[in-house]
């Protein structure tokens, strides 16, 4: 028969809270925890897999039949002013659909602002950081926070599912005659010299 040992007498192991282990796990705990829900730093956590090589944009990524833009695509700046895209033929146009909130969308704005940085100065390279929430104090104030000096625009007009989609980060290449000479929806790496080379050879045709 097993005798029964009354609870108030059982002596139970001093736990310690201090332990290696306990503080490790503490810390992955953080870790884990941040970026779950912190939208930077799970940007941080993509753009660190970007520079060992992946998200990389396809080049020869086809576009579908449907890729002329709309007659009438219209984006305002943070002074009120509206570019009609339909007018600025005879330019390479690359367009970023963004939001402060994406991770994905944050990951890659140090790789778009390096492409910006070399195209600077160049009247046949325009650039169209577009903020979906309409928003564009908050977008422009997420930018001076970032020391990014890429010009922010938020719609003016509707954007065709063709361009845009369901989700963000998309980014879209209009070549000199209008059309879409490139489309990729996800983050990616956009300062790599397959993705530059591009852009230059569009300058050129």
């Amino acid at each position: 028969m097993i005798s029964s040992i009354p609870f108030h007498k059982i002596k139970l192991n001093k736990y310690k809270w201090l332990s290696l282990a306990n503080f490790s796990t503490f810390a992955i705990a953080i870790v884990f925890c941040t970026l779950m829900f912190s939208a930077e730093s799970k940007g941080w956590a993509i753009r660190q897999l970007m520079k060992v090589g992946l998200f990389q944009p396809s080049i020869n990524e086809n576009i579908s039949a449907g890729s002329e833009t709309p007659p009438s695509l219209l984006f305002k700046d943070g002074t009120g002013k509206i570019t009609d895209v339909s007018g600025l033929k005879g330019k390479v146009v690359f367009i970023n659909f963004w939001a402060t909130w994406c991770p994905p969308c944050i990951a890659e704005m140090p790789s778009i602002q390096r492409l910006y940085e070399q195209y600077k100065g160049n009247d046949k390279v325009l650039f169209l950081m577009v903020d979906i929430d309409s928003d564009h104090a908050k977008a422009q104030k997420f930018m001076n926070k970032k020391r990014l000096d890429l010009p922010v625009f938020i719609p003016a007009g509707p954007i065709p599912s063709n361009m845009l989609g369901s989700s963000i980060p998309v980014t879209v290449v209009l070549d000199k005659s209008g059309k879409m000479a490139f489309r990729h929806e996800g983050g990616a790496d956009y300062d790599n010299k397959k993705f530059r080379d591009a852009i230059q050879r569009l300058t050129e045709e």
